[in-house]
């Protein structure tokens, strides 16, 4: 592919479709382990929905270290630049150690505190600490696989993952029930069996990305000085990356903020809402693949100073999601109940999924603006602006979601329904925000 010259409507499909895929089997691995929460016990489900935004913490870190890295070499790869792309992916690399530790600690010292300010049980934070503790001793094997596969997101190749996370997908259905169970001398686990087969997995991705990255032409002079720490270099990355970690944060504490309020009503209501939301992700990845597709194809454009196209390949994708989420909504829409039946027999934690998702189909036209847009920004190395648009959607935003809340009844289900108002309240903005930004700033 040629994502200076090339069709736009082809580029997008070339990479957003493998891309979504990827998502796809990364989101049935959650899935996965949602569904063997639920064969443990309903408390086990809460626990998992409520380590959510304390795994988020690392899901931050990772897609900061992968989409700060990706833009900057495919910037470097759009201006011909091998030096500076060979320098980006090394010190990509040494940043994504650096974080991990970080976040091992925090992930380690602060999740007990969390399940507890979100009104857990005694039982679900134990349940939520035996698998937390587990995933964020893991923390650098997680960061490491993003930090090397986003040089094959800057050359435009989103196969590789999603070939990888196939296999993970597959290995996760045999390790679950083994570790959660036992089997023979292997011991039953149970929630920390959750968390280490997900460790088993990333090793595994590990070692084959690592394979298909020393097969690389862009690396083929690379040599040890690359991964000498640079300060100019990992200065550049963390400052491309780390807004881009502290936007998804914010949709941590967005999530935070959801599942404090769902707990007034219950540990079944959490229970309910967190099955709801695991299978919801399957239908919103089309538009993550979009998002891949327009931080690969607007970052070499830009760099090549491409204008036109960029501006193309914003709308088109913006386009797309909007027709392919109008009719992913319609099948969420009619189909709520039989999805949260999947991992519960519970007639009330059923219940609270159902009226969660009819509720956020209609929500689902409005999420490519939001989604494309941030990948727009961060492509433009405007990582500043993806953080300030999360920042307003997860954590302000909230605030008058809950006040109109309260003041049309406060239940469980006008919370959702003051939700949905206010994310379309806020794409609308955005939509004309970024139309505004291109027609000043991307002159052709």
């Amino acid at each position: 592919m040629n994502l200076i010259k090339d069709p736009i409507s082809i580029l997008l499909k070339k990479i957003a479709v493998p891309a979504s895929v990827a998502t796809l089997f990364q989101t049935l691995f959650n899935i996965v382990d949602t569904y063997f929460a639920g064969k443990i016990s309903s408390d086990a489900l809460s626990a998992l929905a409520k380590s959510f935004p304390i795994y988020f913490i690392l899901i931050a870190a990772s897609v900061g270290v992968t989409v700060g890295g990706t833009s900057l070499i495919a910037n470097s790869i759009g201006e011909k630049n091998k030096e500076n792309v060979l320098r980006y992916f090394g010190q990509t690399i040494v940043y994504g150690v650096l974080l991990s530790i970080i976040v091992t600690l925090v992930g380690l010292f602060f999740a007990e505190n969390i399940f507890s300010l979100m009104g857990s049980s005694s039982n679900v934070i134990k349940l939520g600490l035996e698998y937390t503790n587990v995933i964020f001793s893991g923390s650098i094997i997680f960061i490491s696989v993003v930090a090397l596969n986003s040089l094959l997101h800057a050359e435009g190749d989103t196969k590789t993952f999603r070939n990888v996370l196939i296999l993970s997908f597959f290995l996760n259905i045999i390790l679950n029930p083994l570790f959660i169970f036992g089997f023979g001398p292997i011991p039953p686990m149970g929630m920390f069996g959750i968390g280490l087969a997900t460790i088993v997995c990333q090793i595994i991705a590990f070692l084959l990305i690592l394979i298909r990255i020393t097969k690389s032409k862009t690396l083929k002079n690379i040599s040890l000085k690359y991964f000498y720490p640079n300060l100019t270099f990992l200065n550049k990355i963390f400052f491309q990356s780390a807004p881009i970690s502290a936007a998804l944060f914010m949709i941590s504490i967005g999530n935070f903020i959801i599942l404090s309020y769902a707990s007034r009503f219950g540990e079944l209501a959490v229970a309910g809402y967190g099955s709801a939301t695991r299978f919801e992700q399957i239908l919103l990845l089309p538009v993550l693949g979009l998002n891949t597709a327009i931080i690969s194809i607007v970052g070499q454009n830009f760099g090549a100073k491409e204008y036109l196209r960029v501006k193309q390949s914003y709308y088109q994708a913006i386009t797309y999601g909007t027709v392919i989420m109008l009719i992913a909504g319609l099948i969420i829409f009619v189909s709520a109940d039989k999805i949260v039946s999947i991992f519960t027999n519970d007639v009330v934690v059923i219940n609270y999924g159902t009226i969660y998702l009819k509720i956020s189909a209609l929500i689902f036209p409005a999420y490519p603006v939001y989604f494309i847009s941030n990948g727009f920004f961060m492509a433009l190395k405007k990582s500043s602006y993806a953080m300030n648009l999360n920042i307003i959607r997860n954590v302000l935003l909230p605030i008058p979601t809950i006040l109109f809340a309260h003041f049309i009844g406060g239940s469980y289900k006008n919370f959702f329904w003051s939700y949905c108002l206010f994310n379309w309240i806020f794409v609308v903005l955005l939509l004309t925000f970024v139309s505004i930004y291109i027609k000043n700033n991307l002159h052709s």
